[in-house]
C-alpha cells in the first residue's frame, strides 16, 4: 500500500454544536470523506470510549477501517518537516493500542503487518511519550495470535527488546510489558531458535531481567525470576549458558544472587521458594559451588551481605524442600489412589523437585569437601558447624525416606537411587554419621536399582567411598557381611569386569576413568 499524506491536522473540537459529543457523533465524523472529520473522530475516541467497551471499539474500528490508521501511522513515522507528525503518531500508536484490546481485532492480519513498523518507532524514538503504548500494541497483537508472535520475531524484535530495556525505568509498566512479551516467546517458540538467531541479544535480556529480580520488591520480582528459570533451564540453553560465562560475573551474576537471598529470607509463597532454589542449581551448574559463597553488596552499602549467607540460605531451604516433597512423595506413592493421571504427574513433579534440591546439597557438600583444599579461607568454623547440623537432618530425613519404601517393598525407582546417591556423598566425608540407620538399611540400599537398571549397580557405586572407609575397622567389616553387602559389590565388580577390554583391567593403576575407580575402591573393601 502506498504512503498517502493526511491532508489536515488534527483537531481536538468537535463540529459545532451545544451537546457533548457521543457515539454517534464520533462515528459520523470516522465515515466523513475528509481526513479532517476522520482525525477529529479518533480525538474523540480517544477522550471517552472506554478500554473494556469492546462493542464500540469494535464500531469505531469498523467506521475508521484499517487503511486510514496505516497511513495516520505512516505519516507520524514519515521523513522530512512536518509540524504535526508528532501528533499524528501520538494519536496512531494510542488509537492502535486501544483497538488491540478487542482480541479479533488484535488477531486480525492489519494489525500483524504493523509490528514491523511499530517496532521501527520504538528503535528510532526510544525516548517518546508513546512508547507505553508501543508496547501494549506488541503485547496485545502478540498474545492475540500465534502469527503476531512470530512477525514480531522474524522483524527483529528480540533485538531491539534487547537494546531497550536496560534503559527502561526499573518496575515500569514497560518493563512489566516487555517481560509479557518475553513470556509468550518462550511459550511459544522453540528455545533452540530462538538463542540460534539472537543469542547475542537473549544474553543481554537476561542481564537486564536479573538486575529487576535483585532491586525490585514487588510482584514483578517474581516474574523476573519465573523468566530466568524459564531461560536458564530449557533443555536447549547449552549455548546461553556459555555465552553467560563470558559475561562479567559481577554484575547479572551478582544481581541474581542478591535476588535470590531476597526471597529466601522473606517471607514469600512456597512456590516462589522452590524457583529460587532452581535459579539456585541452575547458577551453581553454571559457575561452580563457589558461586554460592561470593560477597553480595546490598542496596545499603554499609551492610554488606556476609559472603555465606546465600549458602546457609540455600541449605536451609533445600532441607524444608527436601522434607517436605518426600513426605508428599510417599503419601502420593503408598497411599494415594493409583493409576490416576493426576497422581502421576504429582509423582513426576516432587521428583523433579526433589532432584534439584538433591543437586544443591550434594554441591554444598561438595563445597564443603574443599574447605581443607582452599586453606580453610573459605567459610569460617561456625559455618561449617551450621552447615554439618543441617547436613546431618536432612541426611536423616533421606535415610526415613528409605526407611519407609523399605517397608512397603519398594527398590526400584529413580528417586530412591538418588537418595542413596546423596546418603553417599555425605557419608563419604562423614562415614559415622547417622550410623546405626545406615548400617540398618545398608543391605538395603546396596539393592536398590534406577528406572532403567536390570540389577544394582549405581546404587554399589555411590556408596563405595563410605563402605573403604568404615571397613578398614572390624565394625564395618561385620556390618558389611551381615547384610549380604559382599555379594552385592562383587556382582558390580563381576559386571564391571566383564563389559571392560582387557587392556583396561590390566592397566587400572594407571588409567583411572569411573569405571577404574569402582575397581580401586571395591578391591580394598572386599
Amino acid at each position: 500500500m502506498s504512503e498517502e499524506k493526511m491532508s489536515a491536522e488534527p483537531s481536538t473540537e468537535p463540529e459545532q454544536g451545544t451537546q457533548s459529543p457521543n457515539l454517534e457523533d464520533c462515528l459520523k465524523l470516522l465515515k466523513g470523506e475528509r481526513d479532517e472529520q476522520r482525525l477529529a473522530g479518533l480525538l474523540l475516541v480517544t477522550k471517552f470510549c472506554k478500554a473494556e467497551d469492546h462493542s464500540s471499539l469494535r464500531r469505531v474500528y469498523d467506521a475508521v477501517g484499517p487503511r486510514f490508521l496505516y497511513r495516520l501511522l505512516r505519516t507520524g513515522m514519515g521523513s522530512g518537516f512536518n509540524e504535526n507528525r508528532d501528533a499524528y503518531l501520538s494519536l496512531s500508536i494510542t488509537v492502535l493500542a486501544a483497538f488491540c484490546r478487542v482480541p479479533d481485532i488484535a488477531s486480525s492480519e492489519d494489525m500483524i503487518l504493523n509490528i514491523p513498523l511499530v517496532l521501527e518507532v520504538i528503535s528510532t524514538q526510544s525516548g517518546s511519550s508513546v512508547l507505553q503504548e508501543c508496547y501494549e500494541f506488541l503485547y496485545l497483537v502478540s498474545a492475540a495470535s500465534g502469527n503476531g508472535i512470530t512477525r514480531f520475531c522474524e522483524s527483529e524484535g528480540i533485538k531491539i527488546l534487547a537494546s531497550q530495556m536496560s534503559a527502561l525505568q526499573d518496575g515500569s509498566h514497560v518493563m512489566e510489558l516487555s517481560f509479557k512479551i518475553l513470556q509468550l516467546i518462550l511459550g511459544r517458540m522453540s528455545f533452540e531458535i530462538i538463542q540460534n538467531n539472537d543469542l547475542s541479544d537473549i544474553s543481554v535480556i537476561v542481564a537486564a531481567i536479573a538486575r529487576q529480580f535483585a532491586v525490585l520488591h514487588n510482584s514483578l520480582k517474581f516474574e523476573a525470576l519465573h523468566l530466568l528459570n524459564a531461560i536458564l533451564t530449557s533443555k536447549d540453553s547449552t549455548q546461553l549458558r556459555d555465552a553467560l560465562r563470558l559475561h562479567p560475573q559481577d554484575s547479572w551474576s551478582t544481581n541474581i544472587r542478591t535476588g535470590i537471598i531476597a526471597v529466601l529470607q522473606n517471607r514469600v509463597a512456597p512456590a516462589e521458594r522452590l524457583q529460587a532454589l532452581i535459579l539456585a542449581e541452575s547458577m551453581v551448574s553454571m559457575h561452580g559451588e563457589d558461586w554460592l559463597v561470593s560477597q553480595v553488596n546490598t542496596n545499603d552499602a554499609r551492610d554488606p551481605a556476609s559472603a555465606d549467607m546465600c549458602l546457609l540460605l540455600v541449605l536451609e531451604q533445600s532441607r524444608v524442600e527436601i522434607a517436605v516433597l518426600l513426605n508428599e512423595l510417599a503419601y502420593l506413592k503408598y497411599e494415594a489412589p493409583q493409576d490416576t493421571s493426576a497422581t502421576a504427574e504429582a509423582i513426576f513433579t516432587k521428583k523433579h523437585n526433589v532432584a534439584v534440591a538433591y543437586s544443591l546439597v550434594e554441591k554444598i557438600i561438595k563445597l564443603i569437601s574443599n574447605v581443607e583444599e582452599n586453606d580453610g579461607n573459605l567459610l569460617d568454623e561456625g559455618t561449617l558447624t551450621k552447615l554439618i547440623l543441617q547436613l546431618n537432618e536432612t541426611i536423616g530425613v533421606v535415610l526415613e525416606y528409605l526407611e519407609d519404601a523399605k517397608e512397603h517393598g519398594q527398590k526400584k525407582g529413580d528417586d530412591l537411587l538418588a537418595s542413596v546417591r546423596i546418603i553417599g556423598s555425605y557419608l563419604a566425608e562423614a562415614p559415622l554419621a547417622c550410623k546405626e540407620k545406615v548400617h540398618d538399611l545398608l543391605g538395603y540400599m546396596l539393592s536398590i536399582e534406577g528406572e532403567d537398571e536390570q540389577r544394582p549397580f549405581y546404587s554399589v557405586c555411590f556408596l563405595l567411598p563410605m563402605l573403604s572407609q568404615i571397613t578398614m575397622k572390624i565394625e564395618g567389616c561385620k556390618a558389611l557381611a551381615s547384610c549380604k553387602g559382599l555379594e552385592a559389590l562383587s556382582l558390580s565388580i563381576f559386571a564391571l569386569v566383564t563389559a571392560m577390554p582387557c587392556e583396561h583391567f590390566f592397566s587400572l593403576a594407571v588409567v583411572m576413568s569411573s569405571d577404574h575407580i569402582f575397581l580401586l575402591l571395591s578391591c580394598p573393601t572386599l
